[in-house]
């Protein structure tokens, strides 16, 4: 089967940093979600303006485009509300995996704060969570972040490998 995986979460639960890790070790392309915004959605966010759903539809529609485009595919998406994966899972011609990072609020501010350069503000992880609807074990794969990369990956790769959605 051909590997379509979204790497899903609130902003700062480390999509990045696990779907670069994650591709790495199944020797297949990451990209990152942030990449496929449209500007305007980067300029209402780097300017602390939560994004609406007509915001995101165009988004999620080039996420499921590069799905099914370019896998085996790795991408760091939020997904953040059930009607946003569906929308990806129609339109990536084919099935869809999704890995869930979850997080306490504490330890996501935290990351936030500490990284340099990226347009999404702190103060819109409220926003974030406020939106989050989590995925159920039919739905995603999900794990907690507060452990070392190395063992996230693992955990993520065993749940892949061992037949979990």
């Amino acid at each position: 089967m051909t590997r379509r995986i979204v790497i899903m979460g609130v902003s700062g639960c480390g999509k990045s940093s696990v779907g670069a890790a994650l591709a790495g070790r199944l020797g297949i392309p990451y990209r990152d979600g942030d990449d496929l915004h449209p500007a305007a959605n980067v300029d209402r966010m780097r300017a602390g303006i939560a994004l609406t759903d007509a915001d995101r539809w165009p988004w999620l529609d080039r996420v499921a485009q590069v799905l099914a485009e370019e896998a085996p595919v790795i991408v760091g998406c939020s997904a953040l509300r059930r009607v946003y994966r569906d929308r990806i899972r129609a339109g990536a011609g084919g099935p869809v995996r999704f890995v869930h990072l979850a997080g306490s609020r504490a330890v996501i501010a935290a990351r936030m704060a500490a990284r340099t350069g990226h347009y999404m503000p702190l103060a819109l992880l409220d926003s974030q969570f406020a939106t989050l609807e989590p995925p159920g074990a039919e739905e995603a794969v999900t794990v907690d972040i507060d452990r070392p990369l190395g063992l996230l990956v693992r955990d993520i790769l065993e749940s892949l490998d061992g037949g979990g959605r």
